[in-house]
């Protein structure tokens, strides 16, 4: 352990001179050196290391300087620290000395939460092995597997699945795991979600399903993977809108070549151009309102109806935004 001895003296120098206050200081520098110069501890069951050595090093050493003081609720507090933070070594001592994989925060989450959040595969293997709910929804109606798409920590979300975490909306606010990693964008945790077996038409708390997510925010290859994996592309949505709408409304912020891509794709699809919502206004109109020429003349060129009008009889050109979206509708 080269290089350790000038702070091992320094921290007993200290502590022979009666400086009392250095003590917590000096077991917490020990245990960090110890931490670097011994090799990653490497658990039982395949729960893997610790995430980080020296915060878990510097976390076991706090906990130990604390130990008089703690009672059960302070170790459960501990535990979902540990485990937000991946040290499993802490976390298995905290539970072996009380600590309780059930005990929640005020916004019940509970340790696996923390876990999954943060993207610890092996502490959330040996949280579930001690027990822990794979299902549990927290307050706000999140699981721990919600928490980790949430957080697009994909190996997390791998060993939930595994696990046999459900995929289905579980809490009240109806989010499913694969609408979070729609709106995320995250396509590879889309295809995870998929292939173990989430409906990629299942709707929210808003009538919205996961491609409405994607369509809105120009995400083609999201959109892909839903309807290749059986989503009908003229389902019918809250308020009368499908995909290819929200698609053509796309926000601002998306470019206007993403946008263009997805409303093709759909298009490609066999989605209905002409199709009304309960406004009565078709995709055209939507691209139109929201300023987007180039889809406004790919849906004319595909043969969009540029004439109809909505319920409160406006025609897309009326509805025109920007003057290049005008001159188009005027041809």
């Amino acid at each position: 352990m080269y290089g350790m001895e000038k702070p091992i003296r320094s921290c007993h120098s200290s502590f022979m001179k009666n400086h009392f206050n250095t003590l917590n200081f000096c077991l917490s520098t020990v245990a960090i050196l110890l931490a670097v110069a011994l090799p990653p501890t490497v658990f039982a069951a395949d729960y893997g290391r610790d995430a980080n050595p020296i915060v878990c090093a510097q976390l076991k050493a706090d906990n130990a300087a604390t130990e008089s003081e703690t009672n059960e609720p302070r170790r459960n507090f501990q535990l979902v620290d540990a485990a937000e933070k991946g040290c499993i070594s802490v976390a298995m001592d905290l539970i072996l000395q009380g600590a309780s994989v059930e005990a929640r925060d005020r916004l019940a989450n509970q340790a696996l939460h923390q876990a999954a959040q943060g993207g610890h595969p092996g502490m959330i293997r040996m949280l579930l092995d001690k027990g822990a709910k794979i299902n549990q929804p927290n307050l706000a109606g999140s699981t721990p597997l919600l928490k980790a798409v949430n957080n697009n920590k994909r190996k997390a979300v791998e060993a939930l699945l595994a696990a046999g975490a459900s995929h289905e909306a579980i809490g009240g606010n109806g989010i499913t795991p694969l609408t979070a990693a729609a709106y995320n964008g995250n396509d590879k945790i889309v295809k995870l979600l998929l292939e173990n077996g989430a409906d990629p038409a299942a709707l929210d708390g808003t009538g919205k399903g996961p491609v409405i997510y994607a369509a809105a925010r120009g995400l083609s290859s999201i959109v892909q993977q839903l309807v290749d994996a059986g989503l009908d592309v003229n389902k019918v949505y809250d308020h009368s809108l499908t995909a290819l709408m929200w698609a053509a409304g796309h926000s601002n912020d998306v470019p206007q070549p993403d946008g263009l891509t997805t409303v093709e794709f759909l298009v490609g699809k066999g989605s209905g151009l002409n199709e009304v919502d309960d406004r009565g206004r078709t995709a055209l109109m939507t691209a139109a309102e929201r300023g987007h020429p180039l889809v406004v003349k790919y849906l004319l060129e595909q043969g969009a109806d540029n004439l109809r009008r909505d319920k409160s009889g406006k025609s897309a050109l009326d509805l025109a935004t920007d003057e290049d979206t005008r001159k188009l509708l005027a041809q």
